[in-house]
């Protein structure tokens, strides 16, 4: 009977199969670009561009690398290729110009409280994120009971994304991937004050979670001089803190333990590492810190709202998929995060606004 209600498919017309047939192509060897931009960020093309002025010829560029003049017909290849995807711009042939993104990727200027995301680059294109991935198939057929299920990035390393584990195995690696964390989290703090000022009105002290080496928490007291703020991280992350000013406080810590009290917490760009019942630890902690909603409490989450009206659809499904190989967390639309919401004792939430792939959340007690 199933048979009989199985929808069933018109043969594809000529166009059709031709049309696919380059889609199948561009598919299975997309990968392409990234390797292109990867090469291009260790050659550190756009960082040349900039330094002639943000437009410069392929001669001009192969000079200022010091690359050997038998290769100019090839960087060119290259550079046409990142010029299509968007990476570069180019008004005629053999003269190039950066464009927002090449632009983040230029070394030694800074950029919204961070350096160049290059490191993002070459995270992301790293042998061991692209290895992990390779093992997908493999992953899916071994049946492990939830919630010990490893992410394909464990189970072919051995390892784990940015714990002791990982730094035992490549050091190297290791530091280019929390550089490409730290990039990830400080891009688009000074928007977010800027945007969302509203945000932190009214409030008197604040717990940044995860917050690194204080980057965020810095730039959140320069926009407001009178807040508390306290960084909580991992020991071996406050250890590696520039010295504090005082108008920082760095906690040593846990999330899942405890969490400095104050009237909000926020956790920018944190969760979606975490599986739902993690999460739902981690909010509990967040909502023991905070005093009541009548008192102001609440907390802050920056992260991924996926949304299917989104432009940045593709972006915000590739960024999940990339969660479930590399870690055991995942990206969440708006039920996801209602239901965690719910299951950690919050009595409400709203939207605050969206910034681009992002969503920033208040979460009330």
């Amino acid at each position: 009977m199933a048979a009989e209600h199985a929808p069933t498919m018109a043969v594809p017309s000529d166009a059709q199969l031709v049309q696919a047939q380059a889609d199948l192509w561009k598919h299975s060897l997309c990968y392409m670009t990234p390797m292109a931009l990867r090469c291009a960020v260790q050659l550190g093309v756009p960082t040349a561009i900039y330094s002639l002025g943000g437009t410069a010829s392929l001669a001009d560029i192969m000079a200022a690398l010091s690359l050997p003049q038998s290769k100019a017909a090839f960087l060119a290849r290259l550079l046409r290729l990142l010029v299509t995807a968007g990476v570069l711009g180019s008004t005629k042939p053999g003269i190039y110009h950066l464009v927002p993104v090449s632009y983040l990727l230029v070394e030694g200027i800074s950029i919204d409280g961070e350096a160049s995301q290059r490191a993002i680059v070459l995270a992301a294109t790293s042998r061991h994120y692209l290895e992990a991935a390779l093992g997908l198939a493999d992953w899916f057929k071994k049946d492990v009971p939830l919630p010990e299920v490893p992410a394909p990035f464990e189970d072919v390393h051995g390892a784990k994304l940015f714990e002791e584990s990982m730094a035992d195995l490549d050091p190297e690696s290791d530091k280019v991937f929390h550089e490409a964390l730290a990039a990830h989290d400080h891009m688009g703090i000074s928007l977010i004050l800027r945007e969302g000022r509203a945000l932190f009105k009214g409030l008197q002290s604040l717990t940044d979670c995860c917050g690194g080496d204080g980057t965020t928490a810095r730039a959140i007291v320069k926009a407001y001089p009178h807040l508390k703020v306290h960084v909580l991280d991992l020991p071996k992350v406050i250890e590696r803190a520039p010295p504090s000013d005082g108008s920082v406080n760095y906690v040593a810590g846990d999330l899942f333990h405890s969490i400095p009290p104050a009237q909000a917490v926020m956790l920018k760009l944190v969760l979606h590492f975490w599986s739902d019942e993690d999460c739902i630890k981690i909010l509990a902690q967040c909502k023991k810190a905070i005093p009541s909603r009548k008192e102001g409490g609440k907390v802050i989450i920056i992260d991924i709202v996926v949304d299917p009206s989104s432009p940045m659809l593709e972006t915000q499904l590739i960024m999940d998929v990339l969660m479930m190989v590399c870690t055991r967390g995942r990206q969440r639309d708006e039920n996801d995060w209602s239901t965690i919401f719910a299951k950690a004792g919050f009595s409400d939430y709203k939207i605050f606004k969206k910034l681009g792939a992002r969503g920033i959340i208040e979460v009330y007690p």
